[in-house]
């Protein structure tokens, strides 16, 4: 399944043709600059981490489109989350192409990046959100991984009025978790134990690095 998504990625953030003929070769490489980057940072976590509030504090900061990757759910998977039935593979794969999609669409929009909330529990749902970054050179994407465990997530969880994510919801993600390791480069931890402010402090730290880093 996720090699469909992967050969649909030819078109995403196609950068214009270059005349690169022997007759403009010269011109081409005496009038090139470095194009400044554009960003694509995920906010990643189980239910409670903090996804949302962590992101809207990065978008304000950096002046940059938010995109809440709750909001792309289709009503099926809202359905069965309020009912307390866990998503399977299959719900999830369409949901990460949308959110994807929105991602790319902001960036061709002329923003200069964008911040997005999505889980991502597993890496093989990293990997279809990694493919908005694989076709123009220009575009840096990182993931920053909101790490708790479960008991403090429970008692965020039960804290919150109305809103559809349960108990036994958060005990399902952590089933399904799959922790980043030292192979996913892309990934920045940041552990959300403290309070809310020494969390975005810490995850503004590690973005302005990444954003020094390639300017």
């Amino acid at each position: 399944m996720l090699r469909k998504y992967e050969s649909a990625a030819g078109s995403l953030l196609a950068s214009p043709t270059t005349n690169t003929s022997p007759h403009n070769l010269g011109k081409v490489l005496s009038c090139a600059s470095p194009k400044p980057a554009r960003y694509i940072w995920i906010i990643t976590g189980p239910a409670g981490c903090g996804k949302s509030s962590v992101a809207r504090f990065l978008a304000k900061q950096l002046d940059l489109p938010y995109i809440e990757g709750d909001d792309y759910h289709p009503q099926s998977n809202i359905d069965k989350m309020t009912s307390g039935i866990p998503l399977t593979d299959d719900d999830r794969w369409d949901w990460l192409e949308t959110i994807r999609n929105e991602a790319v669409r902001q960036l061709e929009g002329g923003a200069e990046g964008c911040v997005v909330t999505c889980s991502c529990l597993k890496r093989k749902y990293r990997d279809i959100i990694r493919v908005a970054s694989r076709e123009a050179d220009d575009v840096v994407m990182r993931f920053v991984y909101l790490r708790a465990d479960e008991k403090l997530l429970l008692s965020r969880v039960r804290a919150r009025q109305g809103h559809y994510m349960k108990d036994d919801m958060v005990a399902s993600q952590f089933a399904a978790l799959e922790e980043p390791d030292e192979t996913e480069q892309d990934v920045i931890p940041i552990d959300v134990s403290g309070t809310l402010d020494s969390v975005q402090s810490a995850t503004m730290e590690q973005v302005q690095q990444i954003m020094d880093s390639h300017s």
